[in-house]
C-alpha cells in the first residue's frame, strides 16, 4: 500500500468512538472468575458480530468460563495474524480519586482500573480491524483477534485456546509496553524458603541461632541474584529475585506472643525471573548455593527451599522472537510511519519482567509474535490511566501492522 493511501486510512480512525468503547469496557467488572469478567466476553463477541467477523464464545474448563474469538477472513494466499489480549482485571486497591469503574476520560488520559493493564491494548486492535473494515479494505490473510479471560491466573484462557488448535503464521500480545516492542520476556516462578535456628531467651541470646538474623542476611543476596546458563548479556538482564513475604518468630507455627524469646523459625514466599535458555530447576539449584553459604554463615541454621504449589495454575513460560522476524520488522516499520523514530525494541524493561501470555503462544503454540501495546507507565496504580495519544497511536499501528503482514 502507498503512503498515501496508508495516510488516508488512518484518518479514518474514529477516536471519539474508540474512546467510548474503551470506557464501556472498563465499566464491566471483569474480576478473574467473576460473571461481570464473563459478560465482557460477551460484549466484545456482539461488537465482533457486528463487524460481521465469525465470531464463538469458546468454552473451556468446567466453570461455563468462555474466550472471545474472531475470525476475519481473507481471501486466501496471505499470512494470518493473531491479536491476544485479556480481559481481567486486577483488584481495586486504596488511594484511588477517580471512580475505578467509571471509564473517565479527560484531554489527556483515559482513566480505570483494567484500562492499562490491559484493556487498552484489547480496544486498540478490535479498533484497528473495525477501521479498516468499515473503509472496505480487503485482504489474503485471516485476522483473528482472541479477547481471554484467567490470563492473572496463569493465562488459562491462552492456554486452552491453544490446547484446541487455535494459531495464526504471527502474534501481537497486546500487554502494556508503553508501544515499545518486546521481543523477549522472562519466565516467572514461586518459590518458599523455610530457616529453621535455635532459640534462646535473650539472656543467652549468644547460644543462640536467630533465624530472623539470618533472614535479613539472606534477604539482599536473594534480591541481587542473577541466574547461571544465560545465553547473552540481554538475557541475564532479566534474571531477577524478589522477596515479598516474611513470617519470622517461634516454632513453624509461628507464635509471637513471647518475644523476650531468639526466633527460630522464618518463612520466606518470593518470586523469580529467568530467561529463554535457562530452567526452573536451575535457578532453585542457584539459590540453593546461596542457602549453603547461608548455613556457613550462620553454624547450626538449616534453610530449605521449595517451588511453591501452584496446583492447576499454567506456569507461564518464557517467551523470545529473533529481532529479524516478519512480525517484528512489521511492528517497526509501522512505529516508524506513525511516530516518526526508530521503536524501542528487545527485552524491553520493565515490561520484560512480566509474565504475558505470549509466552503461552510461543512455548505451545509455536507461533512466532510480539508483545506490544498501549499503556505500562501507569499500570497497577492508584487512579490506573492510559494517555490517549498512546491509545490512538497503538491503533495507528496495529492498522499498518495488519496491512504489512495480511494484505
Amino acid at each position: 500500500m502507498d503512503h498515501h493511501n496508508a495516510k488516508e486510512l488512518l484518518a479514518r480512525i474514529d477516536v471519539p468512538a474508540a474512546l467510548d468503547l474503551l470506557s464501556r469496557m472498563v465499566q464491566h467488572k471483569s474480576y478473574s472468575k467473576s460473571d461481570g469478567e464473563k459478560q465482557l466476553a460477551a460484549f466484545m463477541a456482539g461488537r465482533m458480530r457486528e463487524l460481521g467477523l465469525e465470531t464463538e464464545l469458546s468454552p473451556f474448563g468446567n466453570e461455563g468460563r468462555v474466550n472471545a474469538v474472531g475470525r476475519w477472513k481473507g481471501s486466501g494466499g496471505g499470512k494470518s495474524l493473531m491479536f491476544n489480549g485479556h480481559l481481567d482485571t486486577n483488584p481495586v486497591t486504596e488511594g484511588w480519586t477517580v471512580d475505578p469503574w467509571a471509564g473517565k476520560v479527560d484531554d489527556a488520559f483515559i482513566y480505570g482500573i483494567g484500562v492499562s493493564n490491559m484493556k487498552a491494548g484489547d480496544a486498540a486492535y478490535f479498533c484497528a480491524v473495525k477501521t479498516l473494515i468499515d473503509a472496505g479494505v480487503k485482504l489474503s490473510g485471516d485476522v483473528i483477534l482472541t479477547f481471554v479471560v484467567g490470563e492473572l491466573q496463569g493465562g488459562v484462557g491462552t492456554y486452552s485456546l491453544v490446547e484446541q488448535g487455535l494459531r495464526a503464521d504471527y502474534f501481537i500480545n497486546s500487554e502494556p509496553t508503553d508501544l515499545k516492542a518486546m521481543t523477549m520476556h522472562a519466565a516467572a516462578f514461586m518459590f518458599i524458603i523455610e530457616l529453621t535456628g535455635n532459640t534462646r531467651h535473650l539472656s543467652k541470646r549468644e547460644e543462640a541461632v536467630d533465624a530472623i538474623t539470618a533472614a535479613c542476611d539472606l534477604i539482599p543476596h536473594l534480591n541481587a541474584m542473577k541466574f547461571s546458563g544465560a545465553l547473552s548479556p540481554e538475557h541475564e538482564r532479566i534474571n531477577r529475585v524478589h522477596v515479598g513475604v516474611v513470617h519470622g518468630a517461634l516454632g513453624r507455627e509461628l507464635h509471637e506472643w513471647r518475644t523476650p524469646q531468639v526466633a527460630d523459625f522464618v518463612r520466606i514466599k518470593g518470586s523469580g525471573r529467568y530467561a529463554p535458555g535457562q530452567t526452573e530447576a536451575g535457578a532453585m539449584a542457584d539459590m540453593r548455593r546461596e542457602l549453603d553459604a547461608l548455613e556457613a554463615r550462620f553454624p547450626g541454621l538449616k534453610a530449605e527451599i521449595m517451588s511453591e504449589d501452584r496446583s492447576g495454575v499454567p506456569t507461564m513460560p518464557p517467551f523470545e522472537v529473533a529481532r529479524t522476524s516478519p512480525i517484528v520488522a512489521a511492528v517497526n516499520r509501522a512505529y516508524r510511519a506513525v511516530r516518526g523514530e526508530e521503536q524501542p525494541t528487545g527485552a524491553v524493561a520493565p515490561s520484560c519482567f512480566y509474565g504475558t501470555d505470549a509466552g503461552h503462544l510461543h512455548y505451545f503454540g509455536g507461533m512466532e509474535g510480539i508483545v506490544c501495546g498501549p499503556g505500562g507507565r501507569y499500570n497497577t496504580m492508584p487512579d490506573e490511566r492510559v494517555d490517549i495519544v498512546d491509545f490512538i497511536d497503538m491503533i495507528r499501528i496495529y492498522m499498518l501492522a495488519i496491512l504489512d503482514i495480511c494484505a
